[in-house]
């Protein structure tokens, strides 16, 4: 599938307010269709240079609204995580076997909302790593379009900058989603059943759900990141996952190609 397309889909398959934060990707790819058709007596001319010169502006303010959504988004993820390790803490304070108001009955309802806010906490942030995985890769197919039909040399002074960049750095997200996968695994251990239907019901209601999302971004980030032909050394590493019954059943059932 042509990146674009995938892009598109990805951006169906997100939440709504982030739809308009992804990579203009069509607007570059007008621009680069401009600037290489061209006539080879315009190359340094006034009108050359000045579509050149929107294209690397475009480059520019797209890695800007990169950075603002995603530094935005983080900073509500710390806050977010902090205030559900309070809450569980709260609880198991008030109502927990040794609380101050022990009752079995409401600990396991409060626990049990507590759990599903975790679950599509989670799911927020793996939506997050998966912006900035698809967002780089536009920019270095974009780039390497551009380069390959106007002779440039944009893509390697481009691509060491995004890589210095906020929206690329995800390392403490990823800390925050093992944090959370742990704190699901240790604080709220239930049955295998039980989680695979309320997972089920969260995909099946509306069509859509956090859930959803999730799995729609990691297959996603499965497909950009496999190892290919045209694999540099400016691809992420291929990203493998786990052999899932959920994963095959929802590929097939989903209304949108996600891969």
């Amino acid at each position: 599938m042509k990146f674009g397309k995938r892009l598109k889909n990805q951006v169906q398959e997100t939440l709504p307010d982030w739809r308009d934060k992804y990579l203009s990707y069509k607007e570059l790819k007008k621009l680069v269709r401009l600037i290489s058709s061209a006539p080879p007596f315009s190359y340094g001319s006034t009108e050359y240079g000045n579509a050149e010169a929107e294209f690397v502006r475009l480059l520019n303010s797209e890695i800007d609204k990169f950075n603002t959504f995603f530094m935005e988004q983080e900073e509500d993820f710390i806050i977010r995580h902090e205030e559900l390790k309070q809450r569980i803490q709260k609880v198991i304070d008030t109502l927990g076997p040794s609380g101050s108001q022990p009752s079995e009955a409401a600990y396991k309802d409060e626990m049990r909302k507590i759990r599903k806010n975790i679950v599509n906490f989670h799911g927020e942030m793996v939506l997050l790593e998966n912006y900035s995985n698809i967002n780089y890769t536009g920019l270095a197919k974009i780039l390497k379009k551009y380069d390959k039909r106007t002779g440039g040399l944009l893509r390697l002074p481009f691509i060491q900058k995004v890589l210095e960049q906020p929206f690329f750095i995800t390392d403490l997200v990823s800390k925050l989603v093992k944090q959370c996968e742990y704190m699901i695994d240790t604080i709220f251990p239930v049955e295998e059943e039980e989680i695979m239907k309320e997972r089920r019901e969260s995909i099946t209601v509306a069509g859509e759900g956090i859930f959803r999302n999730t799995i729609a971004a990691l297959m996603t980030m499965q497909e950009i990141r496999r190892g290919s032909s045209t694999h540099s050394h400016f691809s992420l590493p291929p990203l493998n996952l786990p052999d899932s019954d959920l994963i095959q059943s929802f590929q097939l059932n989903s209304p949108i190609p996600i891969v």
